[in-house]
């Protein structure tokens, strides 16, 4: 629709923001409000009516000004003009629909930079999630009515996504003993993160960890701790290697149950406000549901892939190298897509979230970069793991000889997590034409990074320092095992560098603008939808959120608390606070 772009340009480009936040007043100048009405009956003439009008907003439209309008028109997906009430509503015609949203904020879609959101449909009925759960009470409460329902000897469990450290009430970790009493008749597995797992009784029994026997082979030495008699404590704890085999036992959906569970989890993420995902590790078998919800124009999410033959060894590296050159991306849309390769290059530089330091070997860097080199050469966007300090160093010495044999500047090579990342690393990612997809581990392992690097956890993420450098960044969470999945509580932890369940334990905050920038608009270029998502503007797609409350206004510490009211996709309505939960 390049004529609507034109138009809009030319009333927008009048429009001065003013830094007015009262949540009534619309950001316009005296003189951008008589532009927009002499343009009301050019925009008539030449708009086809529109299918929908919501009006008597607050739409805090991220946009390059971020400008605040009142009103918005959408034409089957896409939004086809943005203003005032009076100069939207005379866009109508006797068809259209019109939603009065009393002086609701609304905001674009939200979008996560990296959440391992496919794999969690294979769990995702199973679990009883503690994301967003800020009381021990409650979540003992939750344990109790989940296996009173699933009924004696089936498993109660949950795959990351919390940390006790949230608990505001009683930050206490739970014991094998206490489990017991909850579920005395069932199995539970409880993982906090990819740090640590507690069992109960029954789920030890079912494992094989009994008291002085050997450990099951499939279990990490060391990693199931015992008490001085040799009795399991009920305690798995050793990164993410050791919480592999206990998530490999756990039971999975049944695969007559697959779609259900997809389906639970997209409307969770629409309850939460997320409308566009990357997605690290696009499983197969959900993938094909999504697809086919795609085609019958169901699906409530958009995910965008980031995949790829990472060798695991050096005998792989040839392998891999001939399905880089082979590798197509950019065959989707802006419902499904193929956009980066990734997350991992050569899987033993792959940091351990809570590996303290790391120590790359010269010979396992030159298998890394003869990857990244064919990545380059192949001309693919690369999306990669990189948190610790010496890690990213590394990288970054590779991809700067890389990159002068196939420059990568037009690439969006991406580090992703980058926790440990400092200035001087920034700076040489600019150069590179770099970005950083930035997810705060400590939103949920603020107490655990602090225990593991003391003072020093306090600046990771270095949002400030992020946000002050100039490189193009956006938020994500690596959930919804390492992380937890709600934007709201990560948006929360930037502006104020409070962990979920209010402990301060990041020092490096930044304004809110700058936080809904980056898991918005910014993100938009980390998913290569720059022209479609991230803002309210004319000519792009129509994913919105009407919140509950105003974000540009409500007290800092209640940000973690805002709920969409509405979120939309695509200009389809896709969670209304005001129906039942769908089932």
């Amino acid at each position: 629709m390049p004529w609507l772009r034109e138009i809009v340009v030319t009333v927008r480009s009048s429009v001065r923001p003013s830094r007015s936040t009262h949540p009534g007043l619309p950001r316009f100048g005296a003189a951008g409000v008589v532009v927009l009405f002499a343009m009301a009956g050019v925009l008539r003439a030449q708009l086809p009516a529109p299918d929908l009008i919501l009006s008597n907003g607050k739409f805090i439209t991220v946009d390059e000004r971020f400008t605040i309008a009142q009103a918005v028109a959408i034409k089957g997906d896409h939004i086809v003009a943005v203003g005032a009430n009076q100069e939207i509503a005379q866009l109508a015609g006797p068809s259209t629909r019109r939603i009065d949203l009393m002086g609701k904020a609304v905001t674009p879609g939200l979008i996560d930079n990296h959440m391992h959101l496919l794999r969690a449909a294979t769990t995702w009925l199973r679990e009883l999630r503690f994301d967003g759960v800020e009381s021990r009470r409650q979540a003992i409460e939750m344990l109790r009515a989940r296996a009173k329902a699933a009924g004696p000897g089936e498993w109660v469990y949950n795959i990351g996504g919390w940390a006790h450290q949230q608990f505001a009430d009683d930050p206490r970790s739970f014991t094998r003993e206490e489990l017991d009493q909850i579920a005395p008749n069932n199995p539970v597995a409880l993982q906090e993160s990819y740090y640590q797992i507690f069992l109960n009784s029954r789920a030890l029994q079912a494992f094989g960890i009994e008291a002085n026997a050997p450990d099951p082979r499939d279990f990490i030495k060391g990693s199931i701790r015992r008490d001085t008699r040799g009795k399991p404590t009920g305690v798995i704890q050793g990164d993410i290697a050791a919480t592999r085999p206990v998530a490999a036992r756990l039971p999975k959906v049944a695969p007559d149950q697959l779609e259900a569970s997809s389906r639970a989890l997209v409307n969770d993420m629409n309850r939460a406000g997320l409308t566009s995902i990357g997605v690290p590790g696009c499983n197969s078998d959900v993938l094909e549901i999504f697809q086919r919800w795609k085609a019958q124009g169901q699906l409530n999410v958009r995910i965008f892939c980031i995949d790829g033959a990472a060798a695991g060894s050096p005998e792989q590296v040839e392998g891999s190298l001939k399905q880089i050159a082979r590798m197509k991306l950019f065959q989707g849309d802006s419902y499904v897509d193929n956009i980066f390769f990734g997350e991992s290059v050569y899987q033993p530089l792959h940091d351990p979230m809570f590996a303290l330091k790391s120590d790359p070997r010269p010979d396992q860097l030159e298998h890394w970069r003869r990857m990244a080199m064919e990545i380059a050469k192949a001309g693919l966007p690369l999306h990669v793991h990189a948190e610790l300090h010496d890690t990213i160093d590394a990288f970054l010495d590779q991809i700067e000889a890389v990159n002068r044999e196939h420059p990568i500047k037009n690439l969006r090579w991406t580090l992703a997590h980058v926790n440990q990342i400092n200035a001087p690393q920034l700076e040489r990612m600019k150069k590179l034409g770099m970005y950083a997809a930035v997810h705060p581990w400590a939103v949920i392992n603020g107490g655990v990074m602090q225990e593991g690097f003391g003072d020093g956890a306090s600046d990771m993420p270095p949002l400030r320092t992020i946000q002050d450098s100039g490189i193009e960044w956006g938020l994500g969470t690596d959930g919804t095992a390492a992380n937890q999945y709600l934007p709201f509580t990560t948006l929360y932890f930037a502006v104020t560098g409070k962990m979920a369940g209010g402990a301060k334990v990041m020092r490096q905050t930044i304004g809110r603008e700058d936080a809904l920038i980056a898991h918005t608009r910014k993100n938009a270029y980390l998913v290569f939808q720059e022209n479609n998502l991230g803002s309210i503007q004319p000519g792009k797609l129509a994913d919105l959120l009407v919140l509950d409350r105003d974000y540009l206004t409500v007290p800092a510490d209640q940000i973690r608390n805002i709920k969409p009211v509405m979120t939309m996709v695509g200009g389809r309505i896709v969670y209304d606070a005001t129906l039942p939960a769908p089932r």
